[in-house]
């Protein structure tokens, strides 16, 4: 499955089960919509479907949580906007 469309599937469904916020969501289908079109870092786009995976509303988070909040998902995100944006000026 193409990167892209794994993150899509993700992003979902953390929104149907996981209670992501549209907000956050927006922004993650934005960055999948983009990577058919730009050069990027495969990782970075792994370790963010791996966060969403992970994502956790209510803040399973920290000391031996193994969840990823709001802010550490927007802090990856912001960073995959960034050089997203870094690439379709050089592309």
């Amino acid at each position: 499955m193409e990167i892209a469309e794994t993150l899509r599937d993700a992003t979902k469904r953390a929104q149907k089960e996981d209670e992501l916020p549209d907000y956050l969501a927006t922004r993650i289908f934005a960055i999948a919509d983009l990577l058919p079109t730009v050069q990027h870092n495969s990782n970075d786009i792994e370790k963010l479907t791996e966060q969403v995976t992970l994502y956790d509303t209510y803040g399973q988070t920290g000391y031996l949580g193994m969840g990823v909040n709001h802010i550490i998902l927007e802090k990856t995100i912001r960073q995959i906007e960034e050089e997203l944006k870094r690439a379709r000026r050089f592309w």
